[in-house]
């Protein structure tokens, strides 16, 4: 009765991602659930996110316990139907575990894709790439201010089933240089132009999350031919108002106390935040020369307290498909931004979602992806 049986596993949020902790169970056994539907809160050091399970069925079995820390791969639950006995299920789960213990289940991630560094002129600019057996033209993902790649941990692997994927980390963030430049949008373009051409490709779908949607922008509005298509998620550019407190607060907090309300902000769910992500933050934040790059960014980008960019008309003058996507609960920058836009714009707005839909609402964003490139 084995071939009836499937097993719920520890979740590989990211490339990176080695171990998860199963934070709550969302479902109780012997509840029926569909697939897709959330039925466990797994926690990472970056993010706690809800697992959906793989299939319809009953849950079975709850193998692993609420507070367990368990590597990828490893059996969380069971599901199955009423037919399958106790017995059948027993031996399930004996033989999964021998099986996982000696290797077998987790081989598949030895092969995980590997941090690059990628010198662009004076910079060197740290790069993760996925899907690279993919032809057609691939993916580049670019992070908003204070991210870095691991932003796109829900999104990377699921778009590098069927495309090249490549995310990076913006001067001044994650493991790149810090040196920012002169902080605009439009330099970090040009950066990211010179970068595309040092990976060997000449065209790209672009998807670019809040100021990384701004910098899209300019990438399109200068080298338009190297952009096939725009996917812009909570876009800056396209509006005037930002949320001072979050940028000025995630700049001089240097405390867990201070910083966690300030990082709240940039989801609905605000149990998303851990403690775990907000101390990698004020580590990064104490390295050598971040404060200050942060700093010119925000000063060039939001004087006076507000988007110093318009990029509407870049908008409207790209030829090429745009689609926006938007938490209409985004504490960061408002919705509205998503209002009026030109009717050749597919815009998609996300209820009970903040500022990050890309890691609250995952699985959607990446069909809404998906389905608009192709």
């Amino acid at each position: 009765m084995s071939g009836t049986i499937t097993p719920v596993t520890m979740p590989k949020f990211g490339l990176a991602m080695t171990e998860g902790k199963l934070a709550s169970w969302s479902v109780k056994p012997g509840a029926t659930v569909k697939a897709g539907q959330e039925i466990a809160d797994i926690e990472t050091s970056k993010i706690t996110n809800g697992y959906e399970s793989p299939a319809e069925g009953i849950l079975r079995r709850q193998v692993a316990s609420e507070g367990d820390t368990l590597p990828v791969g490893a059996l969380l639950g069971v599901l199955a139907p009423e037919s399958v006995s106790d017995e059948d299920i027993d031996a399930f789960v004996k033989k999964f575990n021998e099986e996982f213990s000696s290797g077998e289940e987790s081989a598949a991630g030895e092969s995980a894709p590997q941090r690059k560094t990628v010198a662009v002129g004076d910079l060197d600019l740290s790069v993760l790439e996925s899907g690279a057996d993919h032809g057609g033209v691939p993916v580049l993902l670019i992070h908003g201010f204070g991210g870095d790649l691991t932003n796109w941990m829900l999104n990377q692997p699921a778009l590098a089933e069927t495309h090249r994927v490549i995310a990076f980390d913006l001067p001044g963030h994650g493991e790149s240089t810090k040196d920012v430049g002169d902080g605009t949008p439009a330099g970090f373009a040009a950066t990211i132009a010179k970068l595309i051409a040092e990976l060997g490709t000449d065209r790209v779908h672009v998807v670019g999350h809040s100021l990384g949607g701004a910098i899209a922008l300019e990438l399109a509005g200068a080298h338009g031919d190297t952009v096939a298509s725009l996917t812009l998620i909570d876009p800056a550019g396209l509006g005037t108002d930002i949320n001072m407190t979050f940028i000025n607060g995630y700049i001089e907090a240097d405390r867990r106390k201070t910083l966690e309300p300030v990082i709240q902000y940039l989801v609905h769910d605000k149990s998303l935040v851990t403690r775990a992500m907000v101390e990698n933050i004020i580590r990064f934040k104490r390295l050598d020369g971040v404060v200050k790059g942060l700093r010119t960014i925000a000063d060039v980008s939001f004087p006076d307290g507000k988007q110093g960019f318009p990029l509407r008309s870049v908008l409207e003058a790209y030829k090429g498909p745009v689609q926006v996507l938007w938490g209409e609960d985004d504490e960061i920058l408002s919705v509205s931004g998503a209002d009026g836009l030109p009717a050749s714009v597919k815009v998609t707005r996300y209820p009970a979602t903040g500022h990050m839909p890309q890691l609250e609402k995952s699985s959607e964003v990446n069909r809404a992806v998906s389905s608009f490139i192709g």
